[in-house]
C-alpha cells in the first residue's frame, strides 16, 4: 500500500486493477482508502462503524452530521402509528398532510431502540433530559409500532434490529430512489421508459436455461 500504518490497523484499501496482471504471486498494490468510498462510489455495504453515547440525549448532541440526524425514528410497542397502517410512510409530522415531495427526503436517518422496557425508560434515566418517559416521542420524527402483532410481551433488541430494518428497507429504498429521480434530467428519466415487445410463451418450447438432460 502507499503509506505505513500501525500493525492491527483495520483499513480500506483500492487494488490497482494493474497490479492483476503486473504483481509478482502474492502480492498486489494498492491505496488506502476512506472506509466509505465502496458505499460512496459503488454504492456497496462495507460494514458499519460504531460510537458509545454515555446517553440517549447524547445519541443526538453527538451526531457526527452537520445538522444532525434530519430523519429521526423511534420505535415502541407505544407507537401512535402502526407500519401495518397502508398511509404510514416515513415523514416528518408537520408534513404528513402535505405532498410536498423536497419535505419527504432525507439525508440521515436514525432508528433507536429500547431496552426491555422501551425508550421510555432511557429517557427517564437521562437526568439531562427536559423530557419525561411518557413523552418520549417528542424526540422523533415517526413514533412507530413495527411488530404491532408481536404476540409476546417484550422483543429482543437483537430480534428487534433485524425486523425493523427488514419492515423499513421498503420506505428507506423510496427515499433513495426518489432522490435520484429528482437529480435526473427528464430525458434521462424519458430514456429510461422503454416499450417492451409482446412475447408469446409456450410450454411446447425447450426453454434456453434448460439441460440437456431435460430433453426429450
Amino acid at each position: 500500500i502507499d503509506r505505513v500504518l500501525s500493525p492491527g490497523l483495520r483499513c480500506t484499501v483500492q487494488l490497482d486493477p494493474k497490479s492483476y496482471a503486473t504483481s509478482k504471486k502474492g502480492s498486489m498494490k494498492g491505496v488506502v482508502v476512506s472506509p466509505t468510498t465502496p458505499r460512496d462510489q459503488d454504492g456497496i455495504y462495507w460494514g458499519y462503524t460504531t460510537r458509545m453515547a454515555s446517553s440517549i440525549k447524547a445519541i443526538f448532541d453527538e451526531c457526527p452530521y452537520e445538522g444532525g440526524y434530519d430523519m429521526k425514528v423511534g420505535t415502541s410497542e407505544r407507537g401512535d402509528v402502526s407500519i401495518d397502517n397502508p398511509k404510514f410512510r416515513l415523514a416528518k409530522k408537520e408534513s404528513l398532510k402535505k405532498s410536498d415531495v423536497d419535505e419527504e427526503r432525507f439525508n440521515h436517518l436514525i432508528i433507536v431502540f429500547g431496552g426491555v422496557a422501551g425508550i421510555e425508560e432511557s429517557v427517564d434515566a437521562d437526568e439531562s433530559m427536559p423530557l419525561s418517559g411518557e413523552d418520549s416521542k417528542k424526540m422523533f420524527d415517526v413514533w412507530v409500532n413495527i411488530a404491532p402483532y408481536q404476540g409476546s410481551r417484550t422483543i429482543r433488541t437483537e430480534e428487534a434490529v433485524f425486523i425493523t430494518l427488514s419492515r423499513l428497507s421498503p420506505y428507506i429504498s423510496k427515499n433513495g430512489m426518489a432522490s435520484e429521480a429528482e437529480k435526473a434530467s427528464p430525458m434521462k428519466q424519458k430514456a429510461v421508459v422503454k416499450k417492451t415487445d409482446d412475447v408469446e410463451f409456450s410450454d411446447e418450447a425447450v426453454s434456453e436455461e434448460s439441460s440437456d438432460d431435460e430433453e426429450s
